[in-house]
């Protein structure tokens, strides 16, 4: 069995709406043995190793499902038992998960293997530890067969060994319920490391927290619960009930501390945690001066206080309030006067809520160093054997992570000890904080019976509240996620989600354009980059997840605009868990052929991903039957139609019925962007005066802004701000670069496109029939290498009877294509749609043929440059003949300085002189008459 290729999707993707993992798998030789020819003990080790897989419900949904896929009629495929397998050890070790999918790629043995995770690395690591798994439990001759070696491999070792992994990388207890607690809210969230680093929010609105301390905790309270004589000092000048205590950082400091306290005492770390070096009623000399030296192993000072009779409980303080209350019991054992300490701890751990770490509830006990020091210090042994009843603590601390347990009292508490731990709280400034209270009984109050606070935590752990060995579990992280949020609707920044064929450049910059307009921080990702605020902070195709999500981190951003192209979505998915608006401007033929897609309907099935996300709104282009189609699959609460065609009957009975739509309204002015939403008729803008359109003409910008205008609209936009916002935006190399950019600059006009597909090309030979032209119309054409020889041919089609010349290049980067391939396959294909082979060169590299194109345009020519490297050519166009200029200004400045001297009485030639200067180019006749007149007056 082997993993060809993999994919890691974040967010909605082609398989499901939330993080999947896909392998393409070959089986090989095992695509001919199915589990029911792999035999019964094969089946039978299986369950055996992982017995939850009884509980996996496959296709017949149900309890014991998978048992009887792999039992009935031939079986199941060894694809599908690898997910199930890979599902089943994520849960064993914490991931809650389910989501499985294996279907054939059509070729023989090979699968799309797809199975859900919570934790990338978690995830790759489980089916790679299936697969070992799978391949040991083979028949002996199978294995022969296929030169399988196992004989080192120990599945029940190796499962020990993944938990602790996961446990390293997944989310710990207190971490993974602020999460759960997040997203039962609709609040999202990014990991921001391999630990507990986490954002919850998107853009302005994000909070983040570590572990339980979050980022509206004080520094400065941090501080002073980290350093415990420091709280021991603010809690005592308060009144609080608290030990007495010294500091010392040597022996004899801890000797005479003894002394001033007196017995029994506690030994500890200055700035200790999770219970680490702490010795506890510690009644002699001997034994202070054993413990002094635990705890100088965790820092330079150890506090010695007095000890305090009573339960160890942990009181929670959350935005000032008391949320939960447990006592904890140190991990321990209890005698049956039959069984052996060591027997009674394999007894204790085979309770199915003890695991490895913080894999389940309990954490196992252990028999170690620590315990095995206890049971010295009582004179037993691990063989002894416990009278019935007696309880043996093998921990002095009642930490959770030791195999303690905790029991919830949060209902039975006294208000007097509540009262005193959200005093103590608030005294060290504490927004989640926790109180370590020894008493007695928590029910009475500390002022009468007695007890003290031992410690203060920043960072509290919540494992002990969220899942109590006893008593109710109670919602802690829920309280901090309401405090962080107290309005859920202030946790999300509006985010537009663009993807299409062509146009979504072009759209979601101008959709991020009308949001700056409007005063909004916007963030938006394109193919050339990640801007904020219009400023581009990283280069590069910015199309998929990992782009999205470096806009949704950053807190100053306001609203989010994502251009989404067909390849972040099949590499990676979305990246994000849904979009507000959601919008499909086109679905043609592009990049077929690739990745997997080679039909219109595949291609739909991947743009669909961005419009079944959408949440508040799916914008879909009525005019193409593929966007139309979406439509069906979308859960959006609003469907926005897009139409250029006023007559569109499924359009004009979704308005009739109240629905959304923009449409192009005619009338004796032109053509008039209109908005129709539950009845109301709301006219935007004529589209004659969007820079944009070019008055109107260029109709596939005016199907780009009717595309700004929905998304706009949709995502809470007021109407003046939309034709603002439209009115100052411009297909300028500085705010569209590579997108209709003209140049008039030359005695020639230029327009340079990034356009790249047949639909695309399409767009701009309509334009150019559109404009004057009282020249040639030139243009220089080229495909990307890695297009199917027909989507090559189709492009050359597209522009054929549209120009009278045409230069064929090839992009720099070939894409698998032979040196001058693709410039020849566009020259057959002009000459088969009927273009003369005089009217076609070929120029293979895209620098010289731009040169040569700019060289042979002559004054009030069009030059139409498809070009691949956007801004190289650009700076070809602009700076083309400059020296030529130079030359001709400083000349001309000659001129003026001449007629200003010589010609002051000849107002005929200094009218003549001042008509040429205006023309700003000087022709040969004139410029070599005003030669000589300037030559002759110097003389």
């Amino acid at each position: 069995m082997e993993i060809i290729s993999t994919n890691v999707y974040q967010g909605p993707n082609l398989y499901a709406n939330f993080p999947v993992i896909r392998h393409v798998i070959d089986l090989g030789e095992l695509e001919n043995w199915p589990s029911v020819k792999l035999g019964d003990a094969f089946i039978e080790r299986l369950i055996s190793a992982l017995p939850g897989l009884y509980e996996h419900g496959c296709s017949y949904r149900e309890k014991g499902g998978f048992v009887r896929r792999l039992k009935e009629g031939e079986g199941t495929w060894m694809g599908h038992i690898w997910e199930h397998v890979a599902i089943e050890l994520q849960d064993i070790a914490g991931s809650d998960v389910s989501f499985g999918r294996t279907r054939s790629t059509g070729e023989h043995g090979q699968y799309n293997m797809v199975f859900e995770y919570k934790q990338k690395d978690v995830g790759l690591r489980a089916s790679r530890l299936a697969k070992d798994l799978l391949l040991s439990l083979l028949p002996e001759a199978l294995k022969e067969k296929l030169n399988v070696t196992d004989d080192d491999f120990d599945f029940e070792e190796e499962k020990i060994r993944f938990i602790k992994f996961a446990q390293s990388k997944e989310f710990g207890p207190s971490t993974g319920s602020l999460v759960d607690a997040a997203t039962k809210r609709d609040i999202p969230y990014i990991r921001l490391n391999e630990h507990s680093l986490v954002q919850f929010g998107h853009g302005k609105y994000q909070k983040r927290i570590q572990a339980t301390i979050t980022s509206e905790t004080k520094h400065i309270a941090v501080e002073i619960s980290c350093d415990k004589e420091q709280t021991n000092t603010i809690l005592d000048g308060l009144g609080l009930p608290v030990p007495k205590q010294r500091t010392v950082r040597y022996e004899k400091d801890a000797l005479s501390a003894a002394k001033r306290l007196g017995y029994p005492l506690v030994a500890k770390p200055l700035n200790g945690n999770h219970g680490r070096g702490i010795s506890i009623n510690i009644k002699t000399d001997e034994e202070l001066l054993e413990a002094y030296h635990v705890a100088k192993e965790h820092g330079r000072w150890v506090i010695i206080e007095q000890y305090i009779e009573g339960f160890d409980h942990r009181m929670l303080v959350v935005d000032g309030k008391l949320v939960a209350v447990a006592k904890r019991v140190p991990g321990h054992v209890t005698g049956d006067g039959k069984h052996t300490i060591s027997e009674l701890i394999d007894i204790v751990n085979q309770d199915p809520r003890r695991g490895v770490g913080h894999e389940k509830v309990l954490t196992q006990l252990q028999l170690d160093h620590q315990a095995v020091s206890l049971l010295e210090k009582a004179n037993y042994t691990k063989e002894s054997i416990l009278a019935e009843g007696e309880i043996f603590y093998l921990r002095k601390t009642a930490n959770l992570s030791t195999g303690g347990t905790a029991i919830d009292l949060t209902d039975v508490v006294h208000p007097d000890n509540r009262e005193m731990a959200e005093r103590a709280i608030n005294a060290i400034g504490l927004d989640v904080g926790g109180v370590d209270f020894l008493i007695q009984d928590i029910t009475k109050s500390y002022r009468d019976i007695g007890g003290a606070i031992c410690e203060v935590n920043a960072a509290p752990g919540f494992r002990m509240h969220v899942a109590p060995s006893e008593g109710e579990s109670r919602d802690v992280a829920g309280a901090v996620i309401d405090m962080l949020f107290p309005d859920t609707e202030k946790a999300r920044i509006p985010i537009a989600a663009i993807t299409g064929t062509n146009g979504k450049t072009t759209t979601t910059r101008m959709v991020a354009h009308m949001w700056k307009s409007a005063g909004k921080q916007t963030g938006y990702t394109t193919t050339d980059g990640v801007y904020v605020d219009g400023k581009l902070t990283a280069q590069g195709d910015m199309t998929g997840p990992k782009s999205a999500q470096m806009v949704l981190r950053d807190p100053s951003v306001e609203v989010a605009v994502f251009e989404t192209a067909r390849g972040g979505l099949l590499r990676s998915g979305m990246g994000y868990d849904y979009c507000n608006v959601g919008a499909c401007l086109n679905i043609t033929e592009d990049h077929m052929g690739l990745k997997g897609i080679n039909t219109l309907e595949e291609l739909s099935h991947v743009k669909r991903i961005v419009t079944d996300a959408a949440r508040d709104t799916a914008v879909l282009n009525a005019d193409d039957p593929h966007c139309l189609r979406l439509s069906a699959t979308t859960k959006a609460e609003h469907i926005m139609y897009v139409t250029m065609n006023p007559e569109h009957a499924l359009v004009k009975e979704h308005i009739r019925r109240g629905g959304k739509a923009a449409i192009i309204e005619k009338g004796v002015n032109g053509d008039m962007i209109t908005l129709f939403d539950n009845h109301i008729h709301m006219p935007v803008l004529w589209t004659h005066l969007i820079p944009a359109t070019m008055e109107g003409k260029a109709l596939h910008n005016v199907q780009n802004a009717m595309f700004a205008v929905a998304i706009c609209y949709s995502m809470g936009m007021s109407l003046d701000d939309i034709k603002n916002g439209l009115r100052t935006f411009a297909t300028s190399f500085f705010q569209t670069p590579g997108r209709m950019n003209w140049f008039e600059n030359h005695p020639f006009k230029v327009l340079l496109d990034y356009a790249h597909n047949p639909a695309a090309v399409r767009a701009i030979a309509k334009l150019v029939d559109r404009l004057e032209v009282k020249g040639q119309k030139i243009c220089v054409l080229a495909a990307p290498g890695d297009r199917r020889d027909q989507d090559i041919a189709a492009i050359a089609k597209e522009v054929a009877g549209h120009f009278d010349y045409f230069i064929c290049r090839q992009d720099d980067t070939l894409r698998g294509r032979a040196y001058s391939e693709v410039p020849k396959l566009l020259k057959a294909a002009l000459i088969q749609s009927g273009v003369a082979e005089e009217q076609i060169t070929i120029v293979e590299d895209e620098k010289h043929s731009v040169d040569e194109a700019l060289a042979f345009a002559r004054a009030n020519d069009l030059l139409v440059i498809f070009a691949d490297n956007i801004t190289r050519s650009w700076k070809q166009v602009v700076h083309f003949n400059q020296e030529v200029y130079q030359e001709e200004q400083e000349t001309a400045e000659e001129y003026k300085e001449a007629s200003q001297i010589s010609f002051e009485e000849d107002t005929s030639l200094a009218n003549e002189i001042a008509e040429i200067l205006n023309q700003g180019v000087i022709s040969d006749e004139r410029g070599v008459r005003l030669a000589e007149v300037h030559s002759e007056d110097a003389d």
